[in-house]
């Protein structure tokens, strides 16, 4: 309980020292994906699309020892002032894993940061995605994170 404190007091923190000014670095990322933490992990690709300055959809296909996660998550994001491409956000959304005979509904939230070199057509981001498993294997992964690296359009 003291984790989830100094993680959302951070969050609250970190949301009061932003600027609105600034809208998104790219429109369209493309890239890979790395899923780890508590379990398997899991690579692939995924896209990140802005459908408006602050919105954005994130949509992946990964791949573990026996098992397929398909995902699809909302993100709000917001710039930090006076850092030339760096943002921060939060998010949800449902995911599937498929494997080992079973389809298991596997819904997260994010928190995280994404980076866009300025001048350069690359982007990284890194999250914190705690994973909630409905099916067979009911469970909670509180420790799972997101590294995303994608060449920008």
């Amino acid at each position: 309980m003291k984790k989830l404190f100094a993680v959302a007091a951070f969050a609250a923190a970190t949301m009061l020292g932003v600027s609105q000014a600034q809208a998104q670095t790219y429109k369209t990322g493309a890239g890979v994906l790395v899923d780890f933490g508590d379990g398997s992990t899991f690579v692939g690709p995924h896209v990140k699309h802005f459908f408006k300055a602050n919105h954005a959809g994130e949509f992946s296909v990964l791949f573990a020892d026996g098992a397929t996660l398909a995902q699809a998550n909302y993100q709000y994001h917001q710039p930090f002032a006076g850092v030339n491409g760096l943002q921060w956000y939060v998010g949800a959304g449902p995911g599937i894993i498929f494997g080992d005979g079973s389809t298991e509904f596997a819904p997260s939230a994010m928190l995280g940061l994404d980076f866009k070199i300025p001048g350069a057509p690359l982007d990284f981001s890194m999250d914190w995605r705690p994973r909630f498993i409905i099916g067979d294997n009911s469970d909670a992964e509180a420790g799972r994170f997101n590294a995303g690296f994608r060449f920008t359009f």
